[in-house]
């Protein structure tokens, strides 16, 4: 089964923006691994970068500083990069059909955050046919506050984990993904 790796996100938003990534604990080194591994075997990389639709946006306003690609994930060689301004990887992007043109059959997921645009990116990726597995400690999310409650970033990572494997995904450790390479 054809697999690529879709890095999505990896953007310094998360890094020295306003939205720090905080769990788990090495989610960058692991994707870069995962990054990594994916080029020595021959499994296509696939960079993912949010733009926010409206303009003057506070987060991933295209051309800021906050919006530019993690210096380590942009050094690195991919196969195809989409932009995206919606959470979804595939929605009014190329994705679908770059995937599809190079016979790949299941999506690896990694980058930030988990319970947005990799959740999302996945489901829409399993209802499209492709197998899915998800890198646990290659996603990563913040602790969260808004109207609805509030919630930290290891619980809300672990409550999207456990429903992707519910249904939607073959959840994973990045070193598990590599072993399977």
């Amino acid at each position: 089964m054809k697999r690529a790796l879709l890095v999505i996100d990896v953007q310094n938003e998360y890094f020295t923006g306003m939205l720090p990534v905080s769990h788990p604990a090495g989610s960058l080194d692991n994707i870069l691994a995962a990054m990594d591994a994916a080029q020595a075997k021959g499994v296509p990389v696939v960079v993912v970068q949010h733009s926010s639709p409206q303009a003057g946006s506070p987060v991933f306003a295209k051309g800021g500083p906050a919006w530019e690609l993690h210096p380590k994930v942009a050094s690195r060689s991919r196969a195809h990069y989409i932009e995206k301004n919606l959470p979804g990887s595939f929605i009014n992007t190329d994705l679908e059909a770059w995937l599809r043109g190079q016979g790949v059959q299941a999506v690896a997921i990694a980058g930030y955050m988990t319970q947005m645009c990799c959740d999302t990116t996945s489901r829409q990726a399993m209802h499209l046919g492709f197998k899915v597995e998800f890198l646990s400690d290659a996603t990563g999310t913040l602790d969260i506050a808004n109207a609805a409650g509030k919630v930290t970033a290891e619980e809300l990572h672990r409550a999207i984990l456990v429903t992707q494997a519910m249904l939607f995904s073959q959840v994973m450790t990045t070193g598990e993904w590599i072993a399977g390479l």
